[in-house]
C-alpha cells in the first residue's frame, strides 16, 4: 500500500473512531438525561423536602442539553471536514495512479519505438547489401539463389524477423530468406502495397517506408510489422531503384512481451489491461490478447501527448503517444493501460 492509500484508510479509521465515540457520548447524555427527569419527578412527589434536589437535578438536565448541542455541534464540523480530507485524499490517490498509469503507458511506446526504430535501420543498411544489389541488377537464377542465400544468413542472426523480400521494379518478389517455411512468397505481387510504392518513391537511401501492423497472406497470416526502402544501383544511396527490400518484423511475440512486461503489482494484474493502439485507435496489442486488429478503443487524450482521466464507468485510464526515436519518427501510436478501481 503506497502511503497516500495509507493516510487515507488512516482518516476513514479516524471517521470511524469519531462517530463511535460520539454515537456513546450521545447514549451517555441521553440517559443522563432520563435520570435528571426522574429525579425532579421525585423531588416533586417529595415536596418541600425536595426542592434543593430539584435545583440539583435541572442543573444536570443543563448540563446534558448542553455537551448534546456541543456533541451534535462537533459531529457536523468533524464529519464536513473529514469527509473533504477523505474526497482530497481519493482525488489525490486518483492522479497519483492516472500519473502512474501514464508512465507506464509512455514507457510502453518508448520501448515500441526503439525497437522499430532499429528495424528501419535494418532495411536501410540491408538494402546496400552487394548481394540484393546484384539479385536485381544482374537477375540471374545464380543471384537470385545468393541473395536468398544471404537473406537467409542475415535471418539466422536477427530471429525477430519472419522472412526478408527482394522485390523487382515490378512488384514481383524475386528472392526471399526462408523458401522453405514460406514458399507461397516468391512470385508474390505486391505491387499495389504501400509499403512496396512508397519504398520505390524515396527519395534517396537514407529513406525508408512503413506500414501499421497487417496480417500477410504469404507468410501464413502472421501478423507483422512491414519496413521497406528501394534496392539502389551499386548500393549507392543516390543509386537508381532497382526494386525494393521488404522486411517483416513478426510482431505478436515482441508485442506481447511489451504488453504483458508492464511492471504492475500483483493485486494491479487482474484489473489492468495494457494496450498498443494505432493512430485510428484500433488495438495492435493487448495483455489480455483480446480484440488484436478487431477491436478499436475510445480515447480522451484532450489535445495531449500524454495524460490520464476516469472514464464513464470508474476505470483508469493512462496514455502516452509515440515519441519517436532518432531518425523514426513514429506513426501515431498510443501505448494505453486501462485499470479497473480495487
Amino acid at each position: 500500500m503506497s502511503e497516500p492509500e495509507r493516510i487515507l484508510e488512516l482518516t476513514r479509521a479516524v471517521h470511524d473512531v469519531a462517530s463511535d465515540k460520539i454515537q456513546e457520548i450521545k447514549r451517555v447524555t441521553g440517559t443522563t438525561r432520563i435520570l435528571s427527569l426522574n429525579a425532579l419527578i421525585e423531588a416533586t412527589r417529595a415536596g418541600e423536602a425536595g426542592k434543593g434536589f430539584a435545583v440539583v437535578a435541572n442543573e444536570v438536565k443543563n448540563v446534558s442539553t448542553s455537551i448534546d448541542s456541543i456533541t451534535q455541534s462537533l459531529e457536523g464540523e468533524l464529519s464536513s471536514t473529514i469527509a473533504d480530507l477523505m474526497n482530497l485524499g481519493e482525488t489525490l490517490i486518483g492522479q497519483l495512479r492516472g500519473s502512474r498509469l501514464a508512465d507506464l503507458a509512455l514507457n510502453m511506446i518508448e520501448i515500441i519505438d526503439r525497437n522499430l526504430y532499429e528495424r528501419s535501420c535494418d532495411v536501410r543498411w540491408w538494402a546496400t547489401d552487394s548481394a540484393m544489389v546484384d539479385c536485381l541488377a544482374d537477375a540471374t537464377p545464380a543471384a537470385t539463389a545468393f541473395a536468398s542465400k544471404r537473406l537467409g544468413v542475415i535471418l539466422d542472426s536477427y530471429t525477430v524477423y519472419l522472412d526478408l523480400w527482394v522485390v523487382d521494379a515490378n512488384g514481383r518478389v524475386v528472392a526471399t530468406g526462408r523458401p522453405d517455411r514460406y514458399p507461397r512468397a516468391v512470385g508474390t505481387d505486391v505491387s499495389r502495397e504501400a509499403w512496396f510504392q512508397n519504398a520505390m518513391a524515396t527519395a534517396d537511401g537514407t529513406e525508408f517506408a512503413m506500414a501499421d501492423i497487417s496480417s500477410v497472406g504469404a507468410l501464413d497470416g502472421a501478423l507483422v510489422a512491414t519496413y521497406a526502402t528501394a534496392i539502389r544501383a551499386g548500393g549507392d544511396v543516390n543509386g537508381e531503384p532497382l526494386g525494393a527490400l521488404g522486411i517483416f518484423f513478426d510482431w505478436r511475440p515482441q508485442a506481447d512481451g511489451v504488453v504483458k512486461g508492464v511492471r504492475l503489482r500483483p493485486e494491479e494484474k487482474e484489473r489492468t489491461r495494457c494496450l498498443l493502439i494505432d493512430a485510428n485507435r484500433k488495438v495492435l496489442a493487448s495483455s489480455d490478447g483480446n480484440g488484436i486488429l478487431s477491436e478499436t478503443i475510445r480515447l480522451e487524450t484532450g489535445s495531449t501527448d500524454m495524460g490520464s482521466y476516469v472514464d464513464e464507468v470508474g476505470r483508469i485510464v493512462g496514455f502516452a503517444a509515440t515519441p519517436g526515436y532518432e531518425t523514426y519518427e513514429g506513426m501515431g501510436w498510443y501505448g494505453v493501460i486501462i485499470q479497473l478501481p480495487s
